[in-house]
């Protein structure tokens, strides 16, 4: 029970984040940001298209990370993409390029971090971010950023060049977020590693 309610914390957090950007129509990384990117494109609501982008990402996490913490990080982003559907009572709310990308951006890495320290993710590169961690021991802020990046870079054509670079703001405050707990990451991480 004591796990569940860390799950639904740190998914009410990251939910708050990502409907942020949403509003600020900017993307983020990971499958978040990449399901942003699918919705704008799309029209497809954001919940959808979360779920389609992290399913390829759960063979690596059974193999690399163990059955459960695949189905701890399954129960959290199916949470997630429910939570998101909140977003139809929202409305046209706008919230600015600069107020998006910190306020989603904070809010999004401590939903993530939350999550992460409590041997959970929300699916797609967070599985390979804390796969490199335990196996190599690499600073998971750090590797969210590079694999960020590549995502926000790849969003560019759904939001267009400015609001990518707002983007990238927020993905470097989501990975200072993580960063900043990455000693307490580690080491719930090492702790419920596979035998």
């Amino acid at each position: 029970m004591h796990k569940v309610v860390h799950v639904v914390i740190g998914c009410c957090i990251s939910t708050a984040g990502i409907l942020i950007l949403r509003h600020a129509h900017l993307v983020t990384g990971g499958a978040p940001g990449l399901a942003l990117s699918l919705s704008y494109l799309f029209g497809i609501p954001f919940s959808v298209a979360f779920l389609l982008t992290n399913s390829p990402f759960y063979v690596l996490s059974i193999f690399g990370m163990g059955w459960r913490f695949t189905l701890t990080t399954l129960a959290a982003a199916s949470l997630l993409a429910g939570m998101t559907e909140v977003d139809r009572l929202l409305g046209g709310i706008i919230v600015s390029d600069l107020a998006g990308a910190v306020f989603g951006g904070a809010l999004a890495g401590l939903g993530l971090a939350y999550l992460f320290w409590n041997g959970a993710s929300l699916g797609g590169v967070n599985i390979l971010t804390l796969y490199i961690n335990r196996r190599w021991g690499f600073d998971p802020g750090k590797a969210t950023l590079v694999m960020d990046a590549m995502v926000v870079l790849s969003g560019i054509y759904a939001v267009g060049l400015s609001k990518a670079c707002y983007s990238v703001l927020s993905i470097v405050i989501v990975a200072s977020v993580i960063s900043f707990f990455k000693q307490r990451i580690s080491q719930a991480n090492q702790a419920k590693a596979p035998a």
